[in-house]
């Protein structure tokens, strides 16, 4: 889009520097932060601590519990987005959460380290659980801050690349180098320095921007009552309407809360060689759960929205006026802005766009999330590495290469818009899976290309520099560079498609509805990923890992048509394409100079 007459095109280093310069920026990275360095601790580093504290394999298991957190989190952000927690509410809507559940967090850290897993197992797990439900609830309220605090300074679009950026170098502190602090200080030494870190993030943002809650518990119930009495509106479907759809979501929702809260009970009181498998209950029951809370909801909702628009069913002028007296508020039309809502206002705002926007969702990141699990088995069984080089290659250059290409995606959408870089993300994303497949056959192609540039040489130098922290037992394998080089690229091509694609989902959410639809929208992913692996893994073993590597560059190609679809959708249809925050690009604007008059 053009900038309309009287206005000149900001240069994209100079929107990009207002942005960095903004504070809701350096909020955004600390909270980015604070997203990624629960989960490096509670789902990957606490394992190593376990391990020498030679807890074994079976109790162990217990602990996978505590990504099912992660996982199912979008089961509870309807309360982000309705309720207003009292004694912090004054904080503002979304930091009465982010706040509580970070300091939660820190203290969860703080006491795990006073504690030995060995003797003290039944509290080192409810306080990983804990810390566990409280970083996945502070994720959705950060997620929602985000979307709620972005402007035309710190645009949505950099603000979603600076929470990965945070996020990543989390992951990369709480993990490596969390390893390598352990090696030296001990475990209990690193776990209560990150946890002051959580709370030093939690007090810190205290200060940061926020939409405002009335600490006038009166004023503030009638604005919810205000807002729901709009159901009542004419135009708006009869109460008998809502409640059908209601009962409908509600039984849906229900059965999966159950569910999930069903297998942890079987899980926490089983004994080990009893415990359900938490890696089957995600692949099985997963996808039905994220189908039961957002695909059949979804049909509901437009079932609701088919009836306004088609006129039936809905509240006339006469019954309208009728009542002299306000209508009566009650709890099921409060239950139904919460869950049904949110979705009915996507549908309707989105129309049968909404399939094109589901089918990129459930698309875009199929190669990663697919792929991901069998990561391991190809580096160390198929390959023949050792983990110390899959360790260097993956979580020193890896997580690099990956900051690497946020900061390089974050500029390139201020300087060619958010919907080119969606594109070329999923292109190349797409693209480093024929990487994989040379690697699969050798590697002949990755090693030359990596001699040319002098990552070979780079990596050596790197390799010897650190090899008395990775390289301990053996020395760097042999074929180190052509790993290096190949993940070096999957995961700068993984850094440019995050940046766009966070920005991108972000985009299309409603402020007022943030931490549901960007939840619900988030956990699509689940749904595409354990349905596939599956099916991938047997494919391996019939076929080999090159045929499933060109296969899954394949796949990715149907992300890139449907990027290409969604690109013409919103520049035909424009402010009607149901995209709530204007694209970086288009905001890099600014008043021309009015020539001087004498």
């Amino acid at each position: 889009m053009a900038p309309v007459a009287g206005q000149t095109k900001r240069s994209a280093w100079k929107v990009l520097g207002l942005a960095l310069s903004n504070r809701k920026t350096v909020f955004m990275l600390l909270f980015g932060f604070a997203q990624g360095l629960p989960p490096a601790l509670f789902l990957g580093t606490l394992y190593a601590w376990l391990s020498e504290a030679d807890v074994d394999l079976e109790t162990m298991g217990v602990f996978s519990l505590v990504g099912l957190a992660y996982a199912f989190q979008f089961l509870w952000s309807p309360l982000l987005d309705r309720v207003d927690i009292p004694g912090v509410r004054k904080l503002g809507k979304r930091k009465q959460w982010i706040a509580p559940m970070q300091l939660i967090v820190g203290i969860a850290l703080v006491v795990m380290s006073t504690l030995n897993p060995a003797t003290s197992l039944g509290w080192f797990s409810l306080l990983a659980a804990i810390g566990a439900f409280a970083s996945a609830t502070q994720d959705i309220g950060i997620n929602a801050w985000r979307i709620d605090v972005a402007d035309e300074v710190a645009t949505l679009d950099i603000l979603s690349t600076i929470t990965q950026m945070g996020f990543r170098l989390a992951s990369l502190v709480g993990g490596a180098i969390g390893l390598i602090l352990a090696e030296k200080n001990g475990w209990p030494w690193v776990y209560v320095m990150f946890g002051f870190v959580m709370l030093a993030i939690g007090i810190a943002g205290l200060f940061a921007p926020d939409a405002r809650v009335s600490d006038d518990k009166v004023a503030t119930a009638a604005a919810s009552d205000a807002e729901v009495a709009e159901l009542y509106e004419v135009g708006e479907v009869t109460p008998k309407i809502r409640n059908r759809a209601l009962l409908a979501v509600g039984i849906l929702w229900g059965w999966a809360i159950v569910t999930v809260v069903v297998f942890m009970v079987r899980s926490m009181t089983s004994t080990p060689e009893l415990r359900p498998d938490v890696t089957l209950f995600t692949t099985t029951y997963g996808p039905l759960i994220v189908l039961a809370t957002i695909v059949l909801p979804a049909f509901i909702a437009a079932w609701v929205v088919k009836q306004k628009r088609d006129g039936k069913n809905v509240i006339a002028a006469h019954e309208a006026g009728a009542a002299i007296e306000p209508p009566t508020v009650t709890f099921t039309d409060h239950l139904y802005r919460a869950l049904v809502l949110p979705l009915v206002e996507f549908v309707s705002r989105m129309g049968w766009s909404l399939v094109l926007v589901l089918a990129l969702v459930l698309t875009y990141r199929i190669t990663d999330s697919v792929w991901g699990v069998f990561a391991y088995p190809f580096y160390l069984g198929e390959l023949g590495y050792t983990g110390e080089d899959v360790a260097f290659a993956s979580k020193i250059l890896g997580i690099f290469a990956i900051l690497i290409g946020l900061a390089l995606g974050g500029w390139l959408i201020t300087l060619l818009g958010r919907m080119f870089m969606l594109t070329l993300g999923a292109i190349v994303a797409a693209a480093t899976n024929l990487l994989y497949a040379d690697l699969a056959e050798g590697g002949a192609l990755m090693q030359a290309a990596s001699d040319a540039i002098g990552f070979t040489w780079l990596v050596n130098l790197v390799a010897n520099g650190l090899s008395f922290l990775f390289f301990t037992s053996a020395p760097p394998s042999e074929g180190l560079a052509r790993l290096s080089f190949t993940i070096f690229w999957e995961n700068f091509a993984i850094g440019i498609a995050g940046a766009a694609y966070i920005a991108w989902l972000s985009s299309i959410v409603a402020k007022k509805y943030a931490a549901v639809q960007f939840a619900l929208l988030a956990s699509l992913t689940l749904l595409i990923g354990t349905l596939g692996r599956g099916a991938l893994g047997e494919m391996i073993e019939v076929r080999g890992y090159t045929y499933v590597f060109f296969l899954t560059a394949l796949i990715g190609v149907i992300a890139v048509i449907l990027c290409i679809a969604e690109w013409v959708r919103v520049v035909r249809l424009g402010k009607d394409a149901g995209v709530v925050a204007p694209d970086t690009s288009e905001l890099a604007t600014e008043p021309a100079e009015t020539p001087q008059t004498a």
